[in-house]
């Protein structure tokens, strides 16, 4: 089933967050059984080279692989389709107006997404005009992602864009932008809380990064079923304090 579908059926997807721009993280985590990978270009400096190589290797091993793009102009959008992501999140998507303009921008037609069929996406012109653009429909995933008060406010229109497969809240934004250094913080809470039942009540699937594991069996009771959680960096660091923590343990039991 593919990763649009998933999202239609609000089925629980796991996934993270890749920041370093070398395909091999990529292809690492392609062997793995997270169900998506996210290419964070937005925050860590990719590329276009570097994110046509990682979206080749996630796809030598068949698995879905989202970029987070660094804004909504067409060009970055286009370039992220192109080499063949399953589909982008959309960072700062503010009202309803935004919305409908950025999921334009992600399919072919009028206003819309360029065409070329020499891309990754229509396979190197082996695919015909009628069959790039029914993919494009059917495969493209359109991920909204929301963390700004502005868009807090304006949630139930945003829920209402037909295009939209995934309302993704950016916690540590929100929190950011309420002027909090808690993500936990009753306001930033109560924000998250409103996005997820505008979700819900309008039919939208919804996802989030959540930092402190604990809280996911909440978010999952209440709906949310798309969590990219951590990222590459994340697992070296608390691979490598785990590691060292065996290593202290081991050395105080050699002296019992």
């Amino acid at each position: 089933m593919s990763l649009k579908n998933k999202l239609a059926k609000k089925q629980p997807i796991i996934g993270t967050f890749i920041k370093t721009p070398h395909f091999h993280n990529t292809e690492v985590l392609a062997h793995t059984s997270l169900d998506v990978l996210c290419l964070d270009a937005e925050h860590a400096p990719f590329d276009r080279a570097d994110l046509d190589k990682c979206v080749l290797a996630a796809k030598s091993q068949q698995k879905p692989v989202i970029i987070r793009v660094p804004n909504t102009e067409n060009s970055s959008i286009l370039n992220a389709l192109d080499i063949g992501a399953d589909g982008v999140v959309l960072p700062h998507i503010l009202n309803a107006e935004h919305a409908r303009a950025v999921v334009k921008k992600c399919f072919y037609g009028p206003e819309g997404r360029g065409y070329a069929g020499s891309t990754r996406f229509a396979s190197y012109t082996t695919q015909k005009l009628p069959e790039n653009l029914k993919n494009n429909a059917n495969q493209t995933c359109v991920i909204a992602q929301i963390e700004d008060m502005e868009a807090v406010n304006n949630i139930d229109e945003i829920c209402q864009v037909e295009g939209i497969d995934c309302i993704f809240i950016g916690r540590m934004d929100l929190t950011v932008a309420l002027e909090h250094t808690n993500a936990s913080h009753p306001d930033v809470m109560a924000a998250v809380e409103k996005v997820v039942d505008a979700a819900n009540k309008h039919g939208k699937n919804c996802g989030m990064f959540v930092g402190d594991l604990n809280e996911l069996p909440r978010w999952i009771a209440m709906g949310v079923s798309l969590f990219l959680l951590g990222s590459d960096h994340n697992f070296m660091l608390s691979g490598a304090a785990q590691l060292k923590q065996t290593f202290t343990d081991a050395i105080a039991k050699s002296k019992n």
